[in-house]
């Protein structure tokens, strides 16, 4: 039959056409039907529960499942015609798909390679051609104006440079910590000995009992990590056992070797020392010693001074109190109190003139009647005016009334406690004094109100032997120095504000800058530990410039002093200032040490106390003298 009459391979009788048009059928996944046919109906999937081995069974026993292809608009199955797949065979090999195609025949000339005289079209040129455009002028001088003004950047030229950077290049060259300066060398293996030898002389070889020795020894205290063995020639040297598990340890050493070196810190001596300012520019302070006050026969344990700074008062073991003149030296009065003076103390109001002094087991008010007359006149109106409460009130010590005797000495007033006193301190306001008791029970501190003759025990539980107490000069807080901390407590609020920890093994005496915010701490390790209450419950300095144990320490009232008094016989005056501004810290500096106490049975100086107005310090010493420097 003629070719050209071949009839075409004739096509399915339902021709289903999907009309859904050029879209991802992936979208119709989760529905039952395909698509829809030109009717408008659902064109639903085939049913497909085939799984993977009935697919295997009909690869294997259908002989055209390999011209099987699914059709995705439809999803049915079509059998692939010997054309379809002539043809699919034809795009594989990068031929067209066309079988009478023909990519090689002749190609025409449409246009002419010779130059023809007459053109094409004659159409005159247009004028735009030859004219500049006004509308393009426009624009260009918008964008130079837009470029001067800076509206308009040129593009950054692209930099070529790659990405990547030398990670040492800014390393300084001359650093002590260098690269290559910290670079440690592996170390290096031990070299083979005639023991490692395959055939060594018979004294390196083990005998029996040297092995079994070997055997039963630790590996890191062998002195060999292997046998010595004799072979007869080196063909019968087997393979080492060891080999891997050795060089697995070497690379452990090279892997774990510091590679840094501990260089080791060149330091000027000079620079470890502070930058103090000098002495000279710190003044005024005390330097040399003006006046002697003698008298006493026995160590002279206690000082205070009144509120004007004209009188003094001691006490001492020869069980007497003396009241001296600040400024020539004179005893004014000797009052025997029958007792060692452990402490005195005068009242810091300026309107009473009262000094308070612990003998014994009691603490006596004394109005010396030195000074105004209507001052120490009017101290006694104002003891006099007590009224008694009607009911009596229980109290942990006595108040008595002195006797004609003791009243005629000066004695108004002894407050009689039930162990041995050692020190007293009055607040600030000088209605309130504090004394404290050598016992170990919760009775050691008690705080008395002198205008209503009332005693109370402000602790219910001792926290160790007390030393001494302290009021704060202007806030209600109470100091309680043990043999180790200094415990500040809020006499308001009735509870623990801070516990400062001395770092001393024994604290000796203490004292509270008139600022309120530092306190110092003496202790009999010879050590002066400053605290800044701001800045941290430990000390902001200690300073070790005694030789042996502090007796006594002292703040100045207003100049920017501190003194401690040891029993090196020396009293160290320091300069201490302390700055408005919190975030400088206070600076100290040692300005003068103060001889002239000769040392009595191993003692120095006892107390040390400054003048309230003038840069002057007072010392009392063993050696039974009050001195003055100024």
């Amino acid at each position: 039959p003629c070719p050209a009459l071949t009839p075409l391979p004739s096509a399915p009788l339902q021709d289903i056409r999907n009309t859904v048009g050029n879209i991802p059928m992936e979208w119709y996944q989760d529905f039952p039907h395909i698509g829809y046919n030109l009717e408008g109906k659902r064109i639903y999937k085939p049913i497909r529960n085939k799984d993977e081995l009935d697919m295997f069974l009909e690869k294997m026993e259908n002989p055209d499942y390999w011209r099987t292809v699914q059709d995705k608009m439809t999803g049915a199955d079509i059998k692939l015609t010997d054309e379809q797949v002539d043809l699919v065979h034809r795009l594989q090999k990068g031929q067209f798909g066309d079988v009478h195609f023909n990519p090689y025949e002749p190609a025409v000339d449409f246009f002419t390679h010779e130059v023809m005289i007459h053109p094409v079209t004659n159409r005159p040129a247009d004028k735009r051609s030859f004219i500049p455009s006004l509308i393009e002028k426009e624009k260009v001088s918008k964008l130079v104006h837009a470029i001067k003004m800076g509206w308009i950047k040129p593009r950054k030229p692209k930099d070529d440079t790659p990405t990547y950077y030398d990670l040492w290049a800014h390393e300084d060259p001359n650093s002590i910590l260098g690269r290559h300066k910290m670079h440690v060398p592996a170390p290096k293996m031990k070299l083979p000995g005639h023991e490692e030898s395959y055939n060594p002389p018979p004294e390196y070889l083990l005998s029996e009992e040297e092995k079994l020795a070997w055997e039963q020894q630790e590996p890191a205290e062998r002195k060999l990590n292997f046998v010595p063995q004799q072979y007869r020639c080196l063909r019968a040297v087997p393979a080492y056992s060891r080999f891997i598990h050795e060089r697995f340890e070497r690379c452990l050493d090279l892997y774990l070797c510091p590679r840094q070196r501990k260089m080791r810190v060149n330091v000027d001596p000079e620079d470890l020392i502070p930058k103090l300012p000098k002495p000279r520019d710190l003044q005024p302070f005390p330097t040399t010693q003006a006046l002697v006050y003698r008298g006493h026969t026995s160590l002279v344990r206690c000082l205070s001074i009144s509120p004007s700074g004209q009188w003094l008062v001691s006490g001492s073991d020869d069980c007497t109190v003396r009241f001296w003149e600040v400024c020539t030296a004179r005893c004014m009065k000797t009052l025997p109190v029958g007792g060692v003076v452990k402490s005195v103390a005068w009242n810091p109001n300026p309107t009473i003139c009262l000094v308070a002094i612990c003998v014994e087991q009691s603490v006596l008010l004394v109005n010396p009647c030195l000074g105004d007359k209507l001052l120490y006149g009017a101290t006694d109106q104002l003891l006099e005016s007590y009224v008694a409460p009607e009911e009596e009130r229980v109290q942990p010590v006595q108040w008595v009334m002195a006797t004609m005797e003791e009243h005629s000495k000066g004695v108004r007033l002894v407050i009689q406690h039930s162990k041995a006193v050692k020190q007293v301190t009055w607040h600030g306001k000088g209605d309130y004094f504090a004394s404290v008791v050598s016992d170990n029970s919760n009775m050691q501190v008690l705080i008395h109100q002198t205008s209503k003759r009332w005693s109370q025990n402000p602790f219910r539980k001792s926290k160790g032997l007390v030393q001494c107490v302290l009021f704060h000069p202007i806030r209600p807080y109470f100091f309680v120095a043990t043999q180790r901390y200094v415990r500040v407590y809020n006499l308001l609020k009735q509870e623990l504000t801070k516990k400062l920890m001395t770092n001393c093994k024994w604290v000796s005496s203490m004292a509270i800058h008139p600022g309120g915010d530092n306190i110092i701490c003496g202790s009999y390790d010879s050590k002066l530990a400053w605290f800044d209450l701001d800045l941290s419950t430990r000390p902001y300095q200690l300073l070790r410039h005694h030789k042996k144990a502090l007796r006594s320490v002292a703040f100045h009232k207003h100049y920017p002093l501190f003194a401690s008094g040891s029993d090196d016989g020396t009293v160290i005056v320091c300069h201490g200032m302390v700055y408005n501004d919190l975030l400088q810290n206070p600076l100290l500096v040692p300005v003068k040490v103060l001889k002239g106490h000769v040392l009595t049975l191993d003692l120095g100086v006892l107390d040390v106390l400054f003048h309230p107005t003038q840069p002057w310090v007072f010392s009392s010493g063993a050696d039974g003298t009050v001195r003055l420097y100024t």
